[in-house]
């Protein structure tokens, strides 16, 4: 084609290009493959990963051999993130009781959640494949440890669309001391259209950065310079087609909506005094309880996928001390959001998921108070979205280091997630570099035990 056909071409045809590309991103989400149980995913992201003997897994003989080196046979082929694998053994630190009808047991950290213990889904067979943090964040999150695939969240957004015009599909906040070690690629969209990755927001002033106009901007100027962004980009899209361009054409929109949706929705003074309390959240202070209570209000809001990172769990020493303040800063709100999603009637069509990226192991580190990184077993709990509510799923060994009945891998606890949003995991998939990608690579099962 010479070049002048090829302007011809561009110039003549670039209306049917763009639309093309504009259509494209409009119908980029799949159908569900079958009804679904779920619409929405709240993700309590507990990032640095908890210890499971401490706060649900009771293991007595592990505190009957406390101070003892573990059997040899149990530690053929072990590798450990830090500590010598022949470190002797920690019994837990703390007791505990049983719970709620179901009769789940829970150590003494977790005062709140022990009230809607008969509501959750814990899993105690939890496993994965990576010993360190950034890989194991970007395991749980992507389902593959390393980066540059799409996160979960970006995977539902994709299936699913948003139920709102004015605020994103998938919100990310993060409150802990540190941002998790996978950094961004924990919430990106990877090789799935950039519309579809997190968009952080932050829980005290605007919840955007550049999301208010600046000094001097005001609305009639702030509407013309988009509208003349906006005509750039369109005669780019024109004539490349690129899908890219329209995607930075629905998100300057997005911007412009949210300048007005945003800031209602984060302002928890409009909640009553008792949904204040029930969370321990303090609107005119920054906390773990105040951005639970957003992730609620948002997900009212038609939002799809809301995650929130709270990196504080990495006791690799001061377990005792450091584990009592996080779930202090952390057990009232995310027992307060089944509480509150229930008597909402929101309970049944949201999927709340609580976890780390992997446990903690029953060797010491640190002297006398401390674990290190443990891929082999650990604890998650789920709540809403068709998941049995009040029974406790598979089991660890006597020393909590393998599960020992009933594993859930990160892949299966992918598919059952998606299961539950009405995807067949399998089918689920984005053609990129020649084959389809899907969350769950070509590992996974749904964990129907699971599920009512």
């Amino acid at each position: 084609m010479s070049n002048i056909s090829r302007r011809w071409f561009f110039e003549q045809c670039g209306v049917g290009l763009g639309a093309m590309a504009m259509n494209a991103l409009a119908a980029a989400n799949p159908q569900p493959h079958f009804p679904a149980k779920a619409k929405r995913v709240i993700f309590l992201f507990m990032a640095g990963a908890p210890s499971h003997l401490e706060m649900f897994d009771h293991k007595p003989q592990l505190a009957k051999f406390d101070g003892q080196l573990p059997p040899a046979e149990l530690l053929k082929g072990y590798r450990a993130a830090f500590i010598n694998p022949n470190s002797k053994l920690l019994g837990p630190k703390f007791p505990f009781a049983r719970y709620g009808n179901s009769g789940a047991e829970l150590s003494p950290l977790l005062p709140h959640l022990s009230k809607v213990v008969d509501d959750i889904t814990i899993v105690k067979s939890m496993s994965t494949d990576a010993f360190n943090h950034a890989p194991g964040q970007l395991m749980m999150n992507t389902g593959a440890m390393i980066f540059g695939r799409p996160s979960i969240g970006s995977w539902v957004t994709y299936g699913l669309g948003s139920e709102s015009k004015d605020l994103p599909a998938f919100v990310v906040f993060s409150t802990g001391k540190k941002g998790p070690s996978g950094g961004n690629s924990c919430w990106g969209s990877g090789f799935l259209p950039t519309t579809h990755q997190g968009v952080q927001f932050r829980s005290t002033g605007d919840p955007v950065l550049y999301l208010s106009n600046p000094a001097g901007v005001d609305n009639q100027l702030q509407q013309d310079s988009l509208e003349a962004i906006k005509r750039l980009n369109q005669m780019k899209l024109d004539t490349t087609g690129d899908p890219e361009i329209a995607t930075r054409i629905a998100s300057y929109e997005m911007a412009y909506r949210m300048q007005m949706s945003a800031p209602g929705v984060m302002d928890l003074s409009q909640e009553p005094k008792h949904i204040l309390d029930l969370y321990g959240a303090d609107p005119a202070k920054p906390s773990f309880a105040n951005t639970v209570l957003l992730a609620r209000r948002l997900s009212e809001r038609g939002v799809r996928f809301v995650q929130i990172f709270h990196e504080a769990w990495d006791q690799h020493g001061n377990l005792v001390k450091d584990i009592t303040q996080n779930c202090k800063d952390t057990d009232q709100a995310c027992a307060a959001l089944v509480q509150d999603l229930k008597q909402r009637g929101m309970l049944d069509d949201t999927i709340v998921i609580w976890g780390g990226e992997f446990g903690r192991t029953p060797m010491v580190q640190g002297g006398s108070d401390g674990r290190d990184h443990h891929p082999n077993a650990f604890t998650m709990w789920m709540a809403g979205g068709g998941f049995k509510p009040g029974i406790t799923y598979g089991e660890t060994d006597e020393l909590g280091f393998n599960v020992a009945k009933d594993k859930v891998h990160v892949h299966d606890l992918h598919a059952t997630i998606l299961n539950q949003l009405g995807f067949d995991h399998t089918k689920l998939t984005y053609k990129f570099q020649g084959r389809n990608f899907r969350l769950t690579d070509v590992h996974g099962e749904v964990k129907r035990g699971l599920l009512t």
